[in-house]
């Protein structure tokens, strides 16, 4: 059960990895225009970072759920 439940995380974490770059890239589109507006300024200033901090952490987490699967699915 603790096995499951630590997948989920690692999957969870990678899937927010994955929202950050999308974020940082500028593919994340909001519907209200003063959200857009702030989450364009905040890209502006901080994109650079936010990209390989996220590069980062996807990389790390696909890691960890493929060797966190080989282990669930080994024969031993």
């Amino acid at each position: 059960m603790m096995d499951i439940a630590g997948l989920l995380f690692e999957i969870v974490f990678l899937g927010v990895g994955v929202y950050l770059y999308l974020f940082a890239r500028g593919m994340i589109k909001f519907s209200n225009s003063k959200t857009q507006e702030n989450a364009a300024r905040f890209r502006k200033s901080n994109a650079s970072w936010l990209r390989i901090l996220a590069l980062a952490l996807v990389a790390i987490m696909s890691l960890n759920v493929a060797v966190h699967l080989m282990q669930l699915f080994s024969v031993n």
